[in-house]
């Protein structure tokens, strides 16, 4: 069996991260080590990591940076990199496990809206899976790589959105990286605020933009007083 080192980064979401870490602990059967990078410091955060036995680390509120922290001090074999408001399937480790053995040097997990869901979820998610399909995978999609590969990928940039991009870029030229077909459920809190279509739009005018070639740095500074984006921006 590999062994998994989930790395989660995060900031002032203690609520969710504490239902995250209680899921995670009573998934069975797989060695795994819990690290928590959090971007706010918090003394709560802290102290909620020691009681569910998860490693806390503290960093600049930078998710790139955040997540390069966690896998540096990461010692398992696959590294499983986490949002704190996703909720997983029971199988997660299953279905890593089983790909992992098959060869391929990582992946991600299809992306389902949790509940309470809307109908507009039925044409996103599709769409979703059609933009991963010829584009990249984000990461509350529950990416996971090999530790090797991930370092030999270059890890993850040090930006605040879009940090993922070049990972997986990288790491599809070093081998195969699964599409899984179990899904990973993604927090709806942000769709239902700003309405599910104006926060969709406001996502692809920060991904059309950031393929046009403005900087993530740039991006976060014009976009973090828009009303849709929080400091963390979830980009789909």
């Amino acid at each position: 069996m590999p062994e998994f080192s989930v790395i989660i980064p995060c900031y002032r979401d203690e609520k969710k991260l504490r239902s995250l870490l209680r899921q995670l602990q009573t998934m069975p059967g797989y060695r795994r080590e819990i690290i928590v990078v959090d971007a706010a410091d918090s003394v709560a955060c802290k102290d909620m990591c020691s009681s569910y036995g998860a490693r806390w680390l503290p960093s600049i509120p930078c998710r790139g940076r955040q997540l390069s922290t966690g896998a540096a001090v990461a010692k398992g074999d696959v590294l499983w990199f986490l949002h704190a408001d996703a909720r997983l399937s029971n199988n997660a480790f299953v279905a890593m496990t089983q790909v992992i053995r098959s060869g391929a040097i990582g992946g991600f997990f299809k992306f389902c809206f949790d509940a309470p869901r809307k109908w507009p979820a039925i044409i996103l998610e599709p769409a979703i899976a059609l933009r991963c399909l010829f584009g990249v995978p984000y990461g509350d999609q529950g990416i996971f790589i090999r530790r090797e590969s991930y370092f030999a990928a270059g890890g993850h940039a040090p930006w605040p959105l879009f940090e993922e991009v070049p990972l997986v870029q990288s790491a599809r030229r070093l081998g195969k990286f699964v599409a899984l077909r179990t899904p990973i459920f993604v927090d709806v809190r942000r769709w239902q605020r700003d309405g599910w279509w104006r926060r969709t739009w406001h996502n692809r005018k920060l991904a059309l933009k950031f393929a046009c070639g403005v900087t993530p740095d740039v991006l976060v500074n014009r976009y973090q007083s828009n009303r849709v984006l929080t400091k963390h921006p979830r980009i789909k």
